[in-house]
């Protein structure tokens, strides 16, 4: 079997799909395309983390690179590593899937995801490897060491409490969700130290309970806590770190698109906004590009997933850009998502403001309805999605500036997603379902 990168790095079921044995190889085809004889590693809570995490150590070792091992830390947590040290960055997590599955997404020297064409030598690294054409290999004195990564975990925390000034959050009363994953020691460190006062859940991972009904993508029990307690927010992280999804003091969930608006009229209002501009997805509601209109902010927009984004902000200069899922990225402080980051300055926002969440959120924009459909197809998605082109063109004449539709094939399985967005749920359903019609979903 071989290994072919997704939108994050490389997933499958632990010890199934993705085995220690695929584990070693990669490692040793990372070495080889990326150069560096250094890689810190870090992982999630899943209890197969310390078993790749070693077949991927030996791979790495095996081709010359000293490993230093982080043990349980957020993604973001291992690009800063990446970042400072220029080293190779691994993560060994499947952010918000199960517990039984497991991933490993890897960082360039200076704490960058991999472009397409890194990846892709990567993987023909690993089929020539699986082929039996091994190359040479280090012996002696050139075969890689491992070692603990004990300074580690406290620089990134010295990091993260630094981005705002000392004492910022203090005398707040904050919930926060750890989703039982790699964010459940360092969070409560960081806020704390930060001066706010700190319920938590979700923080107590035993190797199987990652994102367990708990986290970013399950934040009804947080809100629930939240609209119970006198909280002024609710921070629920997923699984590896590098996500936030927020809730109000009513118990609302803020999402990702919500929260990236507050920030962008946060920093625009400060001057702060490089050219005034906000880089997101294709999947970010059109509610948030008419608010940034509103607002003089400019939209760049790009294919899903957070590295797109990044490479947008670089590509521009741009200081901030994000998803609806809760990946807000900050340029000037990290190279990648990150959760707790994204909490602290969305806390800070509010502490700084003398608001609450719910009015910054309701102020910053109006979300419009939104469908989301998955039809499956019997032959290729893409064709299948292809074939709508005329119908997408038809309806969002319909619609008109209020409404948009979004059809895209799926990477991964047999499906078609399609996305309408428009005045009323009844509206973007009817869409929605005729387009689904046309493909016998």
């Amino acid at each position: 079997m071989a290994l072919r990168f997704g939108t994050d790095g490389v997933r499958g079921v632990a010890n199934a799909e993705l085995t220690p044995e695929l584990a070693l190889v990669l490692g040793r085809a990372a070495a080889r395309v990326l150069g560096p004889d250094q890689a810190f590693i870090g992982r999630d809570t899943r209890r197969s983390g310390p078993m790749l995490e070693a077949a991927l150590a030996a791979g790495l070792m095996s081709a010359g690179v000293d490993v230093e091992l982080g043990g349980t830390v957020p993604t973001p947590a291992v690009a800063f590593a990446s970042q400072v040290d220029g080293s190779i960055g691994a993560v060994i997590s499947a952010s918000h899937n199960p517990f039984a599955d497991n991933g490993i997404k890897l960082f360039a020297p200076g704490g960058r995801k991999l472009p397409d064409a890194v990846e892709e030598a990567i993987e023909a690294e690993i089929e020539r490897e699986l082929a039996g054409d091994v190359g040479s290999r280090p012996s002696g004195r050139a075969v890689g060491v491992v070692r603990a990564a004990a300074a580690a975990t406290d620089r990134y925390e010295e990091h993260l409490a630094g981005i705002v000034s000392p004492g910022a959050l203090t005398g707040m009363d904050l919930a926060l969700d750890c989703a039982n994953g790699a964010t459940s020691r360092i969070a409560p460190d960081v806020f704390d130290r930060l001066g706010a006062r700190l319920a938590v859940r979700a923080a107590a991972p035993d190797g199987s309970n990652i994102n367990d009904g708990c986290g970013a993508t399950h934040p009804d029990a947080l809100a629930h806590a939240v609209a119970e307690g006198a909280f002024e927010l609710g921070l629920a992280f997923d699984g590896d770190g590098d996500r936030l999804i927020a809730v109000d003091h009513t118990g609302r969930v803020v999402d990702g698109d919500h929260i990236l608006a507050v920030c962008a009229l946060d920093l625009h209002r400060r001057g702060a906004l490089k050219d005034d501009t906000v880089v997101v997805t294709v999947m970010t509601n059109l509610g948030f590009r008419l608010a940034m209109e509103a607002s003089g902010i400019h939209v760049v927009e790009t294919a899903v997933g957070d590295r797109y984004v990044l490479e947008a902000l670089e590509v521009g200069g741009y200081s901030l850009g994000g998803e609806q899922s809760g990946h807000v990225i900050f340029p000037g402080l990290a190279t990648t998502g990150d959760g707790i980051l994204t909490g602290i300055v969305l806390a800070d926002i509010v502490q700084r403001s003398g608001r609450t969440l719910a009015d910054l959120a309701a102020e910053s924009m109006t979300r419009l309805p939104q469908v989301l459909v998955n039809v499956a197809v019997t032959g290729s998605p893409g064709a299948a999605a292809a074939a709508l082109t005329q119908s997408v063109a038809t309806a969002e004449r319909e619609l008109g500036g209020t409404g948009r539709v979004l059809v895209r094939p799926s990477g991964t399985e047999p499906i078609v997603r399609i996305m309408v967005e428009a005045a009323t749920p009844e509206e973007a359903a009817r869409v929605a379902a005729g387009l689904a019609d046309q493909l016998g979903g």
